[in-house]
């Protein structure tokens, strides 16, 4: 297993703090529909509908990011990883099928991980340097995760959430980006998600769910509390501005699943009303910037 030895540099503030905007392209219909109602089917044609909003919101800002890409919507929709490309966006890898890290063994996430880079790469036409784990599933039993990325030729990672929670964290874990000494002898920048500390407790903001269905002030303040110290790393994804109905087969399997499935998906839905509203304010009160820049700009390179 990988044990992390974490070197820092303080970041430079000669100028205001640039935040990492980071948004993990899948597309919900056929992550929910492996997942939850046990069918397997290529993405739909919802993930390239939501990310052109995105791009075209960003567009509109002025505002460059960082999208981690899934193997299998570059393999069928490259045309949509040639268009962030084109955008001058950074394009990083976020596994191929969203099959979460301690769901796999190593050679299974190599092999995996290792044709997502060449899918993702291909289809941006430049090398791909970024990786984040889907459901942020990279934790203290899964660690040696990071050596194989750090083999495959991955500069950094944006896998670790640095709290404990049900599902995923890594409790202690460092919440400024760092490059990491690898148990292996390989090296790897992690870029960990963005938490606010408070005496006490570490607590999850600016991201995914958290920004969906809490408050915008209480996101805005972490943002400014956590930007005393370090950028924050922001993340969304494209079904979390989604209102459109669902496709009809997707709504006749789920009426057949099982009833936590629907009660799953009724979740999911809550609050994708107020992100348009909550993504546009964060882009015009804070400084963003792709997650490679802000890497670089840390640890002043």
């Amino acid at each position: 297993m990988a044990t992390p030895k974490h070197r820092h540099r303080s970041e430079p503030r000669s100028r205001p703090i640039r935040h990492a905007l980071t948004i993990d392209v899948e597309d919900y219909y056929n992550v929910f529909a492996r997942d939850r109602l046990g069918v397997d089917e290529p993405p739909s044609p919802a993930v390239v509908a939501n990310t052109g909003r995105l791009l075209e919101w960003l567009e509109a800002c002025g505002v460059r990011a960082t999208f981690f890409v899934l193997g299998e919507v570059a393999e069928t929709y490259p045309d949509l990883v040639g268009r962030i490309a084109a955008a001058g966006h950074e394009v990083g890898v976020h596994g191929y099928a969203h099959r979460q890290v301690f769901r796999t063994d190593p050679e299974t996430f190599r092999d995996a991980t290792d044709r997502s880079r060449r899918l993702v790469g291909e289809a941006a036409g430049r090398p791909v340097e970024g990786y984040r784990a889907p459901a942020f599933s990279i934790r203290p039993d899964t660690a040696w995760a990071l050596d194989v990325l750090a083999d495959l030729g991955f500069r950094y990672d944006s896998s670790v959430f640095p709290m404990q929670n049900r599902r995923y964290g890594w409790r202690g874990f460092p919440m400024h980006i760092h490059e990491m000494a690898l148990a292996e002898g390989g090296t790897l920048i992690e870029a960990p998600a963005a938490v606010v500390e408070v005496p006490g407790v570490r607590l999850p903001c600016c991201g995914g769910g958290y920004l969906r269905h809490f408050p915008y002030a209480y996101t805005r303040w972490a943002m400014r509390r956590i930007g005393r110290r370090r950028p924050a790393i922001v993340y969304a994804h494209p079904y979390d501005i989604d209102l459109a109905p669902p496709p009809p087969d997707f709504t006749a399997r789920l009426a057949e699943g099982p009833t936590a499935a629907r009660r799953h998906h009724a979740g999911q839905l809550r609050k994708r009303d107020t992100m348009e509203r909550k993504l546009k304010r964060l882009l015009s009160e804070f400084t963003f910037a792709p997650l490679g820049e802000v890497i670089d700009e840390t640890l002043g390179r």
